[in-house]
């Protein structure tokens, strides 16, 4: 899927394996978050399917946000299995809106 926000600029890329519970929440605070920030963003969504998929595509496990290539959240390295993001004492399965606008803002 792909989808393009407010024209071509900053690169982001939705890296899930298939029935990612979080996938649907990641979505839809990307487009949030965009829309808070104002940046010009084109946006896709890869379903990743194998190790090594998951290793070079960059995926820390589902769903992974890439901001222009990186993971602004950090990541122990590739990974198939469902993804915690830690956010100061919180812990979600997809980075909250607040969160994304900051990466989104760098």
């Amino acid at each position: 899927m792909h989808w393009n926000l407010y024209g071509s600029g900053m690169r982001i890329e939705l890296l899930h394996v298939a029935d990612c519970p979080n996938v649907a929440v990641a979505r839809e605070r990307i487009g949030l978050a965009l829309g808070q920030v104002g940046v010009v963003a084109t946006v896709t969504e890869v379903e990743v399917t194998t190790p090594e998929q998951a290793h070079t595509a960059g995926m820390n496990g589902s769903p992974t946000i890439l901001v222009d290539g990186e993971d602004p959240f950090g990541g122990a390295g590739p990974s198939l299995t469902c993804r915690l993001y830690r956010i100061g004492e919180s812990v979600e399965g997809t980075p909250p809106v607040a969160a994304l606008v900051e990466a989104f803002s760098r």
